[in-house]
């Protein structure tokens, strides 16, 4: 049996596997014809369900579309491998995706899915002496830079009277958070789904706050700039394929509970934990909404006037605009 460990600390094929692998410039065929759509995922969510039940594979057989698949552990890889043009399509949480536009990465925004606001936290140690938001003063917090974790741990300090320069912050995976977590080596680690549920179980953890009231729940999907330019009907239809994988899911979770959790390594109490925080649904993907663009937009100026980014955005210039082929 795979340990809860063992998987969680498990990393992901990373950018320099990606990029290393051979590639196939989209819509090139190879010698057989087919062409090559490349995903990345995360070992969570909707995009894990239909990697795990082919439906992508089923929907774009017909069409001579062979589906690749590379896995990562959070946001920001995910991204650089993407805008980089190493990936076609893939799912990230907030922020992602506004240190890849500051950087010039080639991508767009194509959709967005609601995720649970209870599933993101900043964790302490079970006897740590930080009660409060106001006690992460001086303190080391862990969270993946550029990610969702980042956003919420920015948002919880200004609740605590703080801003990020009032703690040692710690650039860390998921994975290397939660060792270095065990160890004690960090006083607190700000961490999404499904990492904190295996945490939480944790008898030594104890949830400092969740991202409820600090943060809505919004993530998204992009795609390559080049790829959704000149492919507009399969951004369409990986959209529409992920929205009935997420519908069925959801409205079967004595069935998905499991599935997810093999996916995982997960136990499944556990799992069926993550699937039911307040205002997660794995059938809310959509094309690109307003208050989703504007939600976006608040966020990169925030950072932008923290300094965290380099320079102010506009989203609107990489919202994907789907025209006909």
């Amino acid at each position: 049996m795979v340990s809860r460990r063992s998987v969680i600390a498990g990393g992901g094929l990373g950018l320099v596997a990606s990029l290393a692998a051979p590639l196939l410039i989209w819509g090139n065929a190879n010698a057989a014809g087919t062409r090559t759509l490349r995903i990345g995922w995360q070992k969570n969510g909707v995009v894990a369900l239909a990697k795990s039940q082919g439906a992508l594979e089923r929907r774009f057989a017909a069409q001579g579309i062979e589906v690749r698949w590379s896995e990562f552990t959070s946001g920001p890889p995910l991204l650089e491998a993407l805008g980089a043009g190493a990936l076609d399509f893939g799912a990230t949480g907030d922020v992602p995706p506004l240190f890849a536009q500051a950087s010039g990465r080639n991508l767009v925004y194509v959709g967005t899915y609601a995720g649970s606001p209870q599933g993101s936290a900043i964790l302490v140690h079970k006897d740590s002496p930080i009660r409060t938001l106001a006690d992460l003063k001086g303190r080391k917090v862990a969270f993946k830079r550029g990610s969702s974790a980042h956003n919420i741990t920015v948002k919880a300090l200004r609740k605590g009277g703080l801003t990020p320069d009032d703690v040692e912050a710690s650039d860390l995976s998921p994975p290397d958070a939660l060792a270095a977590f065990r160890a004690g080596s960090i006083d607190a680690w700000t961490i999404w789904d499904p990492y904190l549920a295996v945490a939480e179980d944790d008898p030594d953890a104890r949830v400092l706050t969740t991202a409820e009231g600090l943060v809505p729940s919004w993530s998204y999907f992009l795609a390559n700039g080049d790829f959704a330019s000149e492919t507009p009907d399969v951004v369409v239809d990986i959209l529409n394929e992920l929205a009935v994988v997420g519908r069925a899911a959801q409205s079967d979770l004595d069935r998905t509970v499991p599935v997810l959790s093999r996916i995982t390594g997960v136990r499944e109490d556990i799992t069926r934990i993550t699937l039911t925080r307040k205002g997660f649904d794995l059938g809310s993907v959509a094309p690109m909404n307003r208050d989703a663009q504007a939600y976006q937009q608040a966020l990169a100026d925030e950072f932008y006037g923290l300094g965290i980014l380099p320079k102010p955005l506009n989203i609107q210039d990489i919202v994907w605009q789907p025209k006909a082929s």
